[in-house]
């Protein structure tokens, strides 16, 4: 699928919800699996990546049930699947499923594969094997990397260090932990995503968090609890980005997770913008105490180039191909460094966003964790997702300031992760055009 962005007429104006958090939504669908009794999911991301975990936990012997914008996951006792177990590109189901399932009483004796599309099977898993053997996992990779065999049986918890700070290594030895004896403890080298520590509780596992210390005692058995997903902060960037590029666009996006923890994105609008562009209110929280915001964003003046502190990098990991795309007209220069980990995710983002930058007319200078981005005119042209939503979507809102419209290849990839994504550009105004085997769908006018 192509998209045909066309530079922005006006302004931008709405006020539109984001899809539900991609991560929250993993997790809530890999608990409810797990867990004893019924879970109730209010606002689960129906997106590619979060659909496979779901499926992979029916393939285990969940039972899944929807009801209007409800999912029921009834969990409990799991049993081997018929075949391998597949995550499509789901770089989060895969990780925290191979942490759950290491040790599950249920399935000893089994022989578990799990695997994925060509792009998750070319990322890193000896970062999770690693740790979870030492727990006393029986895991096998092919070269380090996916399909994974993972041979259920006893684990013991233990002290685990990382040397990256990463939410889904975390969570997997968490998880693991569920099923190990004796306590487990993981410590981070820098914050990383909190999702898991928060939602445990909810399902009736206590976490012991002491700074980048998080800890539990197993075995423990989750009980099912109803879950409602806040809108995705990573997901909610796009349209933020877009009305902060287009002058004089105002836009409200409701219910949005502002998670601490991966809320690097607002602060680093705040030293790109002017002061009241991005005005956050507090709203009633979400699954596990998330917190949840409105966010109205105005375009009050031009965006400023900006040294992006290392400290902030994994706090807006996931954000900063949009972020990329903001700097490309920044007035100055974006400096990024300290984000080596954009290397491997669904694609090299680092090399990706530059050669496509580029390809739009955009000075950047690429180095091996970041990029120098000098801000100017954005050209017409066609670029590459490169199997990437986040690309394809940071492109897409970079030719509404175009000098002319942006073709981006391979915008399939959207679905990923925001399935409305179009629909929600042109709500605010903008004009794009959506070419799938040679028909062109134009927004009725």
């Amino acid at each position: 699928m192509r998209l045909r962005v066309h530079p922005a007429r006006g302004p931008l104006a709405g006020e539109i919800t984001p899809p539900g958090d991609k991560s929250i939504s993993h997790r809530a669908a890999l608990f409810g699996g797990l867990a004893d009794g019924e879970t109730e999911i209010v606002g689960f991301l129906e997106g590619e990546d979060t659909r496979a975990t779901l499926a992979a936990m029916q393939a285990l012997g969940a039972e899944v049930e929807r009801r209007g914008d409800r999912i029921l996951v009834r969990g409990g006792r799991l049993h081997a699947p018929n075949g391998p177990l597949d995550l499509g590109n789901a770089g989060t189901g895969i990780r925290l499923l191979t942490g759950a399932l290491a040790g599950r009483p249920e399935l000893r004796g089994a022989e578990l594969v799990l695997t994925g599309d060509a792009s998750l099977r070319a990322r890193p898993m000896a970062r999770i094997v690693e740790p979870l053997t030492r727990m006393g996992a029986s895991i096998e990779s092919t070269a380090g990397c996916a399909p994974l065999t993972v041979r259920p049986r006893a684990l013991t918890g233990g002290h685990f260090e990382l040397g990256v700070a990463s939410a889904q290594v975390k969570s997997a030895l968490l998880l693991a932990g569920l099923s190990a004896e004796g306590r487990t403890e993981v410590v981070s080298p820098a914050p990383s995503r909190d999702h898991t520590e928060r939602l445990l509780p909810a399902f009736g596992v206590d976490v012991d968090v002491q700074g980048l210390c998080a800890a539990l005692q197993g075995p423990a058995k989750l009980t099912g609890t109803k879950v409602t997903v806040p809108g995705d902060l990573s997901s909610a960037t796009f349209p933020l980005i877009a009305a902060l590029l287009v002058p004089g666009s105002r836009i409200l996006l409701r219910g949005v997770g502002i998670n601490p923890t991966r809320d690097g994105v607002l602060q680093i609008l705040a030293g790109m913008v002017e002061s009241g562009a991005v005005e956050v209110r507090r709203v009633e929280g979400g699954a596990g105490d998330e917190p949840v915001a409105d966010l109205e964003i105005r375009s009050l003046g031009p965006v400023r180039g900006l040294d992006i502190s290392p400290e902030l990098v994994p706090l807006a990991i996931d954000e900063f191909p949009a972020l990329m795309a903001l700097a490309a007209v920044a007035a100055g220069t974006t400096r990024i460094r300290g984000a080596e980990e954009l290397r491997v995710k669904e694609s090299d983002r680092i090399a990706v966003m530059t050669t496509q930058l580029r390809r739009l007319g955009v000075e950047v200078e690429e180095a091996p964790d970041g990029a120098t981005i000098v801000g100017g005119a954005v050209r017409a042209g066609r670029v590459d997702a490169a199997g990437d939503h986040r690309v394809a979507m940071s492109l897409a809102v970079l030719g509404l300031v175009a000098e002319g419209p942006v073709e981006i290849d391979g915008a399939d990839w959207i679905a990923t992760s925001y399935p409305g994504f179009v629909d929600d550009l042109r709500a605010l105004g903008a004009e794009v055009e959506v070419e799938n085997e040679g028909h062109v769908e134009v927004e009725e006018r």
